[in-house]
């Protein structure tokens, strides 16, 4: 045994190295993306990105179905994605044990939505168990396996961002690795009607046993305290009532928060005299208190909306909350920006100055909607842009077909843009897609896509041909360009959305932050031919800024892409090399 001071996400790929998981198929998606990253380095498991989180919940199954303990893991709007497979996986049970890890993004720190995954767990009829540090993240991965295969169900592993990205120190150890033969069982694992049928009261059952076993469960436990307030909570929330209460007041720790135990809540209330639900985002532990007959306060108290705060609990109770420092001045925004030489930016500057309707797609591109630019005005979730570029297309006609494109990441497009431009292809509106190759998965931290040609590991894998795909879909036209090169990507656009046909633009150039791609030399100012202009200004650079009314450029941000030096119309902008050599 040793002990680590470790992240969540990284202790719960350590429970699932201890657990004898011998398969991992996932999709990135932050918070839960270092999951899978960390559990690729040990070797004695297979890892691999899919192409989407339906794909990769599908393939871990398969694995389970094989006799070997499998996982996958997604963010929450990862598991809409995965659903289909989930819900009817809860009918079928499993082979070898099987988790699903969930990671919500309660304050929306890098998300579209705030979604609470619990209400997944209630409705597919399956465990949810849910860790509040690092220790019990490993020790909860664990469990999740033997609840899997005791009572023959996938698991869900409930994350958050919190929980995910903050260290605690845990207790690491051995590996032990079960092995289950594969044995054939039509009326188990064939669902078409006859047998789901037969399959659904052995899935009311399974719940009603689940909950005897949350009765009793180590990881639903009673910390009493002051009895005049009882509190029930779970996940990050317990570690925010701990700290503002101590043993003032009594706990009621849940670890599993589906199924919800009876009598143990109800034992519970009987020995405090006021009752409280501390929990993020929907009132899912509070509505259940209330069904059993029981007076409790939570929602009335605390919101529905946000990442809670131990000060914030601290005032909704009337507890004290300590004095917060201010700072004299204010601190001025700072929103988020496209990277310097970030090759999605010549071609938003493109697309905005031709006036086009942009619709948008989920990815760091999607920064394509901050000022300066402001050249998106839709996004929706993953593959939505070219869904919706048909539809609204197929609706205004004409006069938006020639003004109006959908872009898509090169990653996103695997994972669920193909069906959209398929139906483009299929139903033929006069649509233009925009896929935006920037040879990498970038919104969740460089990871390899099915169109990189790398796996997880780095390792040479099976590469997509975008181009001969898009033909194979029925694309006639598919033209390829460099968004570095501003009148390249002029002339295209405006080639291709005159024309009276589908087309598909590819936009490559591999992302600035890149390991493999070469730092040019810096570009730099000609103060005597600068006049303040601040044409350069408009493609929202943070490289670039003005300072006593001319442009300046700061050499330890620049890449050297060269595309302020194409809008400035009087040669005041150029590589430092150029400089020097002359």
């Amino acid at each position: 045994m040793a002990k680590e001071l470790m992240l969540g996400n990284k202790a719960v790929a350590r429970g699932l190295y201890e657990a004898g998981v011998c398969f991992i198929s996932s999709y990135p998606g932050t918070p839960s993306t270092e999951i899978t990253e960390e559990a690729a380095r040990y070797d004695e498991i297979y890892c691999e990105w899919a192409p989407n989180e339906k794909v990769a919940m599908e393939s871990a199954f398969g694995a389970s179905l094989a006799g070997r303990r499998a996982f996958c893991a997604q963010k929450h709007v990862g598991l809409n994605v995965a659903a289909d497979p989930l819900y009817t996986m809860s009918y079928t049970g499993v082979n070898a044990g099987f988790v699903i890890c969930v990671a919500d993004d309660a304050g929306m720190h890098s998300s579209q939505n705030e979604q609470d995954s619990r209400h997944h767990a209630i409705a597919a009829k399956v465990p949810m168990l849910e860790p509040s540090d690092s220790a019990e993240a490993l020790a909860f991965a664990k469990l999740a396996y033997e609840l899997s295969e005791q009572f023959d169900t996938p698991v869900l592993l409930k994350m958050c961002t919190r929980v995910a990205h903050s260290q605690a120190l845990v207790e690491t150890g051995e590996r032990v690795v079960p092995d289950r033969p594969y044995e054939k069982n039509i009326s188990k694992y064939v669902m078409m009607p006859g047998n789901a049928i037969r399959r659904h009261p052995i899935v009311e059952q399974r719940t009603r046993d689940l909950t005897a076993w949350a009765e009793t469960a180590p990881i639903n436990r009673v910390e009493m305290g002051g009895t005049a307030l009882g509190i029930i909570t779970c996940s990050t929330s317990y570690q925010y009532v701990k700290e503002v209460f101590g043993d003032s007041v009594s706990v009621l720790k849940l670890g599993m928060t589906n199924p919800l135990p009876v009598q143990l809540i109800k034992d519970f209330a009987a020995k405090v005299d006021k009752l409280a639900v501390v929990e993020e985002l929907d009132p899912i532990i509070e509505n259940h208190v209330r069904s059993l007959g029981l007076e409790v306060h939570g929602k009335d108290m605390l919101p529905l909306t946000g990442e809670y705060m131990p000060n914030q609990i601290a005032a909704a109770f009337g507890q004290p909350v300590p004095e917060s420092v201010s700072l004299p001045d204010a601190i001025p925004p700072r929103p988020p920006v496209m990277c310097p030489g970030c090759p999605h930016r010549g071609m938003f500057y493109t697309l905005k100055k031709n006036g086009c309707t942009v619709l948008g797609d989920i990815g760091c591109y999607t920064l394509g909607a901050v000022a300066p630019l402001a050249a998106m005005e839709m996004t929706l979730c993953m593959g939505a842009s070219i869904g919706a570029l048909h539809g609204f297309n197929k609706m205004r006609g004409p006069e938006s077909e020639h003004k109006t494109v959908a872009v898509i990441g090169d990653s996103t497009f695997m994972h669920s843009g193909m069906t959209g431009l398929a139906n483009v292809a299929y139903n033929q509106s006069n649509s233009t897609v925009i896929i935006l190759d920037n040879s990498i998965t970038g919104m969740t931290g460089h990871q390899q896509n099915p169109t990189t040609g790398y796996n997880i590991k780095g390792d040479p894998a099976g590469k997509i041909d975008l181009e001969a795909l898009c033909r194979a879909m029925g694309f006639d036209r598919v033209r390829v360009v460099d968004p570095y090169n501003l009148a390249e990507c002029d002339a295209v656009i405006k080639e291709e959305l005159a024309a009276d046909a589908p087309s598909v633009i590819i936009s490559r150039r591999p992302c600035a932050l890149l390991k493999t791609v070469k730092r040019q030399p810096a570009f730099s100012v000609n103060a005597d031919k600068c006049v303040g202009c601040k044409a350069c200004m408009r493609i929202g650079c943070p490289a670039i800024s003005i300072r006593n009314k001319k442009a300046c450029v700061d050499v330890t941000l620049c890449v050297g892409c060269g595309v302020c030096g194409q809008l400035c119309k009087f040669g005041a902008l150029g590589s430092t090399a150029k400089e020097a050599q002359a």
